[in-house]
């Protein structure tokens, strides 16, 4: 015991002098600190025990003996039979008799064809632990549960384990271009290099599709929404296969982004009418061709008449013949079509707010089967807070997908610290009211509500070539958040910070309780110090970097800062009630009923759906102004502290991370000044009201902050 105890330590110290680069992500397998708990696992976990010989199995048995090993410091046998206490058997009931023969089929039922059965089971007389599931994918998804049951240190003695996605299409959408370029991407450029493909595998690949597994996604977008018809031709469909090749054990499918106008760029037709017989047959013939390389091709993302990009609209055609007549090519080959909600036009003088609404509620029950209409979680686009897209809960004949961002576009890209799942849970908990109270926006997506089959949740990728994957350590912990969700969106933010942290950092119970808070205030501290009581898209023009309330100057109104806060002298805010834009008519009225009168509006989204006097009575006591500087001051010192909190662990981190994560949160709170000065001089000429002589006065003036520019600043 003493000798192990020691090797241990050792260990340790030798991984916090050496450093990490954060390569291995969650998955690191280090050893187990608790030596009680060490002891009890080497006595539960002796044999490997695996059945099958297909790629899957073989991965499955290679993550439990790397995984076992780094984890325990101690060999594990494989064997074939159940001979001593502390098996691990692993397989499904086909290709093991002794899962067969456990007795597991009620349990397995509950499973479902991606869920698994983890339970400790006394076979041949010795104790022993089945992962389980009704296919491959399963008890590869078990194999990651039970090694992250270790990892995170918890008790292995009477594991009685049955879980299955809540969500059936769980995706990754990667805004990669064909030249490596990343749109709204912050760690380096695209992981796929289309140019060596086929031919080279980068070994970064299959730890993609791993680290995928690991937290149960199941399918990925390779391409940009912003989409180049180029990924359509014959040379890049033999990439794809080649990727599709290296994910498909890991039981992830392949999509691609389909641009409309494809006939015509690559197809020599004259039109892309969707009714059009010639454009039908033209995709008919493509999507054969796409399946005699992928077999298991999962199907299309579309954006469409958003942005400037070509689709159906451009042909007096709706949304619904643009993804119907995709949606019947496919069908024979059990794909699906992913059409994209995100649409608004310049031409449009409605409110950006209520145009996919519009667009989108007279289709309700008009597309086709195999159609998933996928809705960004707001109705604007991805802001630090907003409140739930009003389709969410409209369209009950439709299956609605939810899209996050997991890429921080307006959450202070690659150099803040913000850790997304108390987003997601805010969506996915906001209740529509659709069908009553507790009509959850969840509920809504997992298809409970109105009983569709079809449902997903996708996030749009933050991963590149940097080493590290995600840019900034921590953003790693978006990218698990994004995959724990999209399997059971009743987790806790604060249960995927816990996960999280004691994978990829340490199990001290010291430095858990400071990093967890560090990671669960983080998004209520970047909304303070950015786009705090409701304001929303007071970003910088293109690279979205930073604040730009004032620019008024681009060509699509809708694109301008000053269309969405309407500072005047009399106040400031969106006015979206019945004297308004009337975006509030969208919601059902329980859920309207919170934020239409300005003295309860709900103050997170005040200046979200009212324009406010600046002298208005907030419930803090303080006048409008006095509360919107309060606010943006807090978040500034908040953001400072958020230093204080890390250099505190130090000891519990390698010197590496701790010094990235370091020299990064000193850059965001000196990102957090420059919002908050920013900000408060420009409003400032509105409200005409002093800054209160308790704060730091601005040591920059109005002009100097206008007058920033970022040419080069990434993500563009």
């Amino acid at each position: 015991m003493k000798k192990h105890t020691l090797l241990i330590l050792c260990l340790c110290c030798v991984l916090i002098a050496k450093g990490e680069n954060g390569y291995d992500l969650w998955l690191r397998y280090k050893p187990v600190g608790n030596k009680t708990l060490l002891q009890s696992y080497r006595e539960n976990i002796t044999t490997i025990i695996t059945s099958g010989s297909s790629a899957t199995m073989d991965i499955v048995k290679n993550e439990l003996s790397t995984g076992l090993q780094g984890l325990l410091q101690t060999t594990i046998d494989h064997g074939a039979a159940v001979n001593r206490h502390g098996a691990i058997i692993a397989g499904t009931p086909r290709s093991s008799p002794l899962i067969s023969n456990a007795g597991i089929a009620i349990p397995l039922q509950q499973a479902g064809e991606e869920g698994f059965v983890i339970l400790s089971k006394i076979l041949n007389g010795k104790r022993c632990i089945l992962i389980s599931g009704n296919t491959e994918k399963g008890v590869l998804y078990g194999t990651f549960h039970f090694l992250r049951l270790l990892q995170t240190e918890q008790s292995i003695q009477q594991l009685n384990i049955i879980s299955a996605p809540k969500i059936r299409l769980r995706m990754l959408d990667h805004w990669d271009n064909p030249d490596r370029t990343v749109e709204r991407g912050y760690a380096g450029f695209s992981i796929w290099n289309w140019h060596t493909l086929p031919g080279y595998i980068d070994q970064r690949y299959i730890d993609y599709a791993r680290a995928n597994a690991s937290i149960g996604i199941n399918g990925t977008v390779v391409t940009n929404v912003n989409a180049n018809a180029v990924v359509l031709t014959q040379p890049y469909l033999e990439k794809v296969k080649a990727l599709a090749d290296v994910l498909r054990p890991y039981g992830i499918k392949i999509y691609l982004t389909a641009r409309f106008s494809a006939p015509m760029e690559i197809g020599g037709l004259k039109t892309a009418d969707p009714l059009d017989a010639s454009v039908q047959h033209w995709w008919q013939e493509k999507i054969k061709e796409i399946y005699t390389y992928v077999p298991d091709f999962g199907g299309f993302l579309v954006k469409a008449n958003s942005e400037g990009q070509p689709g159906p609209q451009d042909y007096k055609r709706t949304h619904a013949d643009g993804a119907n007549m995709l949606a019947d090519a496919i069908a024979p080959f059990k794909g699906i079509v992913i059409w994209r909600a995100f649409v608004y036009s310049n031409e449009n003088p409605l409110d950006r707010h209520k145009q996919a609404y519009d667009d989108f509620v007279p289709l309700d029950g008009t597309f086709r089967p195999n159609v998933l209409v996928q809705v960004k979680n707001g109705a604007i686009d991805f802001m630090p807070r907003e409140p739930f897209h009003p389709l969410f809960g409209a369209m009950p004949k439709t299956p609605l997908m939810m899209e996050f961002q997991v890429t921080q576009e307006y959450l202070g890209q690659g150099t803040s610290l913000v850790f997304l799942a108390p987003l997601f849970k805010e969506t996915l908990e906001s209740d529509t009211y659709s069908k009553g109270k507790g009509s959850t926006v969840a509920k809504v997506i997992d298809g409970s509500l109105e009983h569709h089959p079809l449902t997903g949740m996708a996030g749009v990728a933050n991963i590149g070539n940097d080493i590290n994957w995600c840019g900034h350590p921590f953003a790693q912990a978006n990218w698990y958040a994004l995959g724990r969700l999209a399997w059971d969106h009743t987790i806790s933010s604060e249960q995927i910070a816990d996960e999280w942290l004691r994978m990829t950092y340490s199990n001290n119970p010291r430095f858990l309780k400071a990093a967890s808070r560090l990671m669960l205030e983080s998004r209520d501290i970047i909304v303070q110090y950015s786009n705090p009581i409701g304001l929303h898209h007071i970003m910088g023009t293109s690279h979205h970097y930073g604040p730009a309330p004032w620019v008024n100057n681009q060509q699509r109104p809708e694109w301008n800062p000053v269309y969405y806060h309407k500072a005047d002298s009399g106040g400031i805010g969106f006015n979206r009630t019945a004297t308004g834009s009337n975006a509030l008519a969208q919601y059902q009225p329980a859920a309207r009923e919170q934020w239409e009168n300005m003295q309860t509006c709900d103050e997170k989204y005040l200046l979200w759906f009212h324009h406010v006097p600046w002298n208005f009575r907030m419930k803090s006591g303080k006048s409008l102004w006095e509360e919107l500087c309060y606010q943006y001051y807090t978040g500034a010192e908040r953001a400072g502290k958020m230093q204080d909190t890390w250099k505190s662990l130090q000891p519990f981190v390698d010197k590496q991370r701790f010094e990235q994560v370091n020299m990064l949160l000193k850059i965001q709170h000196t990102e957090a000044i420059w919002w908050r000065n920013a900000c408060i001089l420009y409003f400032q000429t509105f409200s005409k009201m002093p800054i209160p002589a308790s704060y730091e006065q601005p040591g920059k003036t109005l002009e100097y902050y206008k007058s920033l520019r970022f040419p080069f600043a990434p993500g563009i």
